[in-house]
């Protein structure tokens, strides 16, 4: 199953592990479970603390647990955790053999505190860049308190078992067998749901920070180059953040980020962290900004207050609050979101194997989009508003070599329809006859740009007519003290790239205005 070069990699890992462990499976005829067992024999092969002891009869097949020997302790994977989920698997099997997570200190004993019996089941899609994040999580919470469990489900492999509870978005996370939540969350946000006290504590905390130098907001990467650019300079720098790495993490293949031929999404996202993490930030995770304050004299502290109820200040603020998927704002979209609407292709595509699905958008991501389905579903219809598609021409010529795609241009899509439980078509009008039409279909990929996350600061600091944050060329907003970068402003080209430079714009422009404030300014903002 593991090919040498892989074997040699994760028995490099299992030397971490502690206490011995157990894996025990539960398989049928299929190939899948002849795959499995395969894989099982090769982890088992590679430490003398790993025994495959044989079989049970839990009622997914093919799966497997993963268990500390005389302990409660264990996870349990349905269908191979390979792609994505493969690191998924090694964490596990570390954390259960007793090896310590990077988690801080008190996380881990807010998860080992928690009073009561969890059962956590997730579907994942093994294509799904943003399910491993939410498995690791929930194992992790498995390996560090007994009372709690977790269930990790290929949704492709359970295609029933998915049809039955209706999910068709991915991650998708059931707690004692009721809907818990869906998409992508991290460790904290789980935790935040769980103790609902934690967010009343956290924001206590926040309220008795001193006065940064500079705070940004947001934690994508003009963010995270703004922290990292702030910090060299050795002022006092923090970042708050309703979750770092931003729509980064909803990104799957990154192959224009100059040096580095390939990444991921999270993969980079991650690597934002760790390298903002070698400098002294303060970093305030799943904090979401809801009002702007500006300072009320000349170099002057601007708060920034937040939705938990606390506030921050800071001399300067960077505002890198980035940008979201735009909706498509017809009928039917909010009513059947997660439930045939959908936003990550790459997530939930292999939820609609052999089914017929629709790709709004025909930009580069919309072509993107319809080309991967075709892979994966019985048809995509592609259905762009302009008279063309605007997507580069290598991908329209791909798009046009595929024989189960068809392409709509001069298209509105007007309302989308569902049978009170999925989707089941959508309506559109053709903009040439003004004639409406409908298709019959399973899914809506939407795929139509972006929309500035700026809603909050209407009324305080100047945005263009889409919403953007209008700057100049130093990063500096209308109103001074306050910069801002990346994808809420009005440069032009929302590219990771661009904004990690933007971001390091803005924090040398902070910089260069703190140090030349007047004294008798600099001594009353303190």
């Amino acid at each position: 199953m593991l090919d040498s070069n892989l074997k040699a990699q994760v028995k490099t890992y299992l030397e971490n592990v502690t206490q011995p462990i157990e894996l025990v499976a539960s398989l049928d005829e299929s190939a899948k479970s002849e795959e499995m067992l395969d894989l099982l024999e090769d982890i088992a092969g590679l430490s003398d603390k790993i025994t495959l002891i044989g079989r049970d009869d839990e009622g997914r097949k093919p799966s497997f647990s993963i268990n500390r020997a005389g302990t409660d302790i264990g996870v349990r994977f349905a269908g191979l955790p390979m792609g994505h989920e493969f690191n998924s698997l090694i964490l596990a099997l570390l954390h259960v053999g007793g090896h310590p997570s990077k988690t801080a200190p008190e996380v881990v004993e807010q998860i080992e505190s928690l009073d009561g019996d969890y059962n956590f089941e997730t579907y994942f899609s093994l294509s799904c860049q943003n399910c491993p994040d939410v498995v690791q999580a929930l194992n992790l919470m498995s390996a560090l308190n007994p009372r709690i469990k977790h269930t990790a489900i290929d949704g492709a492999l359970f295609q029933d078992e998915v049809e039955s509870r209706q999910v068709m978005a991915v991650p998708a996370i059931y707690l004692n067998g009721e809907p818990f939540a869906q998409g992508r969350m991290t460790l904290e946000q789980i935790l935040a749901k769980l103790d609902t006290g934690a967010a009343e504590r956290t924001a206590a905390k926040l309220k008795d920070k001193e006065a940064f130098d500079v705070l940004v907001i947001g934690g994508g990467p003009a963010g995270a180059a703004a922290a990292i650019y702030a910090a060299r300079k050795g002022i006092r720098t923090g970042v708050a953040a309703e979750r770092f790495g931003g729509q980064v993490l909803d990104t799957m293949g990154i192959e224009n980020f100059i040096s580095v031929a390939h990444t991921e999404g999270p993969k980079l996202a991650a690597a934002l962290e760790s390298h903002v993490k070698d400098y002294a930030v303060d970093i305030m995770n799943l904090q979401r900004a809801e009002k702007l304050i500006p300072a009320k004299t000349p170099g002057g502290l601007v708060e920034v207050q937040l939705a938990s109820g606390a506030a921050l200040k800071a001399r300067t603020v960077i505002l890198s609050t980035g940008a979201r998927w735009r909706q498509m704002n017809v009928p039917g979209e909010d009513a059947y979101r997660n439930k045939g609407v959908a936003y990550c292709p790459h997530c939930d595509g292999p939820l609609f194997k052999g089914k017929r699905v629709a790709v709004i958008g025909g930009g580069n991501s919309g072509v993107e989009a319809a080309i991967d389905l075709a892979g994966i579903v019985a048809h995509v219809t592609l259905i762009e508003f302009d008279a063309r598609l605007r997507a580069d021409q290598v991908l329209q010529t791909k798009l046009a070599s595929l024989n189960n795609v068809t392409i709509i241009t001069s298209a509105l899509t007007s309302e989308v329809h569902g049978d009170g439980a999925k989707v089941v078509g959508l309506s559109y009008k053709d903009r040439t006859t003004e004639e409406f039409h409908r298709i019959d279909l399973d899914g809506i990929f939407v795929q139509i740009g972006l929309v500035p996350n700026t809603e909050w600061l209407k009324g305080t600091v100047a945005l263009s007519p889409r919403g953007e944050i209008e700057i100049d060329a130093r990063g500096q907003t209308s109103l001074p003290g306050v910069f801002a970068a990346g994808d809420a402003t009005t440069v032009p080209y929302k590219q990771i790239i661009i904004a990690m430079g933007e971001g390091s714009k803005a924090a040398l422009s902070a910089f260069d205005y703190l140090i030349r404030l007047p004294q008798a300014e600099e001594t009353a903002a303190a």
